[in-house]
């Protein structure tokens, strides 16, 4: 019980401390007679969500539905990579520069070529959100997987396991942590790689509705699109973080027995 009082006073206080965020922005805007044109307050970003959400819903659904196939085919792309470049030093040396030559690319620059190659429209925002979110999932399961703790390996060897055996059951288990970690990363990163492609090339999408709403001045239409990338964001973050805890519950076990 003692531990529920103290799960609810934070989260209480955490959602507090949001909650004055946004009165304080609130008044700080009536205050200082701040224009909606310059910075919107969220009474007026809420009324215009509200208003214009039947235009906001359809480009909502494009936005999630370009991140989320962008960013699965980023995770396969990039836990087979990351396993290979963990478990190979060949790999790793070869692989590991080039791909970190890649990430350097702003991934706006690289828009262009798939509106070149596949015409504006959905595929070049599948493809930018898969692109932006492979390298850190490469990292941090290479990462996982290499520093596996000699001495489980030698235990593994002695009784007589191949690399696959060692690699199925030591190496990725371990390397778990390591890859929802990345997972919470990447997703925020496949939301900005959607939005950059839908504001260059696409004709729908939050991106897109924002671009068309600056042009005609109307600010806390884009702030409101602001907050539904925001919510969707956090939303998949939370929903990571609680497969996160089914699944990698025994590295977090420790931290809960220290604040117990």
């Amino acid at each position: 019980m003692d531990r529920l009082g103290e799960i609810i006073r934070e989260k209480g206080a955490s959602t507090a401390l949001i909650i004055g965020v946004f009165v304080f922005w609130e008044l700080f805007c009536l205050m200082a007679g701040i224009s909606d044109i310059l910075l919107p307050r969220p009474s007026q970003i809420i009324k215009a969500l509200i208003q214009y959400w039947p235009a906001i819903w359809p480009h909502t659904w494009q936005t999630l539905y370009t991140t989320i196939v962008g960013f699965g085919i980023g995770v396969v792309i990039g836990l087979l990579l990351g396993i290979l470049i963990g478990s190979s030093k060949l790999a790793y040396d070869t692989a590991y520069p080039l791909l970190v030559g890649f990430s350097s690319i702003p991934k706006v620059a690289v828009v262009p070529i798939f509106v070149l190659w596949y015409g504006a429209g959905t595929v070049p925002a599948i493809l930018t959100a898969m692109i932006i979110c492979i390298f850190p999932i490469v990292v941090n399961v290479a990462t996982g997987i290499a520093t596996v703790e000699p001495e489980l390996e030698d235990v593994m060897k002695t009784l007589k396991a191949s690399k696959t055996d060692i690699l199925w059951n030591v190496s990725l288990p371990r390397a778990m942590p390591y890859f929802f970690a990345a997972l919470k990363v990447a997703i925020t990163l496949a939301f900005v790689g959607s939005v950059v492609a839908e504001t260059v090339a696409s004709n729908r999408g939050i991106g897109n509705m924002m671009m068309i709403a600056s042009s005609s001045f109307n600010v806390p239409l884009v702030f409101a699109g602001l907050f539904v990338l925001a919510g969707l964001g956090v939303t998949l973050y939370v929903l990571f973080s609680l497969i996160e805890r089914r699944v990698t519950g025994w590295a977090h076990r420790k931290t809960d027995v220290a604040s117990a």
